[in-house]
């Protein structure tokens, strides 16, 4: 699905999801939530995709969530409860995810922030959990990501103050891995991005599956489980690229087979 609120592009196998809605803080709305699904799985087909970076456009937001003034479109809390979902679009995705958060990063946006695997923020940044002031709680994975990312303490003054923090608290918490200037962001995310791009694909998507089961399964199935997940890393022939590169003193051409 194709809508000029929601642009993709794929470069030297990054492909780049960019809310664009800056006008609206990038809040939103079905139909970017239909784009955002339709790129997801675009990037899970495509052999040209190992990373993929979600960032808003403007300098004042990564992403205030839902469009507000469209939830009174859903005729029933049922059909609101059935709505295609674009964290869990995000959380779907099986190639390497990085969040650049330009701005606010507020309910659903910091929502999918969290959907992501990894966190860059400009030091301009600010996350908040604010559903609580408008008489309901985030629905996206928001406690759950946060009391793994954050602790529970830190979770709960988010979830139940609704009170936004800026990025320089966010990094000492652990909520993001790494904190630039606003006008280094997107250098700093695609350099992240590029060097994921450089390594196996296939490693690096059993990765992300194996980080995943480190945070929901108990600790000997999660190694039990890494240890099937390497052996089939072991099998692949980019694994066997890796060691005749090694052998030879050579960068290996890895390609995802």
């Amino acid at each position: 699905m194709s809508t000029p609120d929601v642009l993709f592009d794929v470069t030297d196998f990054i492909a780049t999801i960019t809310l664009n809605r800056p006008a609206k803080l990038n809040a939103v709305t079905p139909d970017m939530a239909a784009a955002v699904i339709a790129h997801v799985e675009h990037c899970n087909r495509s052999n040209d995709v190992r990373a993929v970076i979600l960032t808003g456009a403007g300098d004042r937001a990564f992403c205030a969530g839902s469009d507000i003034g469209e939830l009174d479109g859903y005729d029933t809390p049922w059909n609101f409860r059935q709505r295609p979902d674009y964290c869990d679009a995000i959380r779907r995705l099986t190639k390497p995810a990085l969040a650049a958060i330009n701005g606010i990063a507020f309910g659903g946006g910091l929502e999918l922030a969290l959907s992501c695997d990894i966190r860059i923020a400009a030091g301009t940044a600010r996350f908040a959990a604010p559903e609580i002031k408008l008489g309901w709680i985030g629905g996206g994975g928001m406690t759950a990501f946060l009391a793994h990312s954050i602790g529970p303490s830190n979770a709960a003054l988010m979830v139940m103050t609704g009170d936004p923090i800026p990025a320089a608290t966010a990094l000492s918490w652990g909520l993001v891995s790494d904190m630039v200037t606003p006008e280094h962001l997107m250098a700093r995310a695609r350099e992240v991005a590029r060097t994921i791009a450089t390594r196996a694909p296939i490693a690096a998507e059993t990765a992300k599956l194996n980080l995943r089961a480190a945070l929901t399964m108990p600790i000997e199935a999660a190694i039990q489980y890494e240890r099937d997940l390497q052996t089939i890393c072991f099998a692949t022939e980019d694994a066997a690229e890796g060691r005749a590169a090694f052998k030879e003193k050579r960068t290996p051409s890895f390609r995802r087979r």
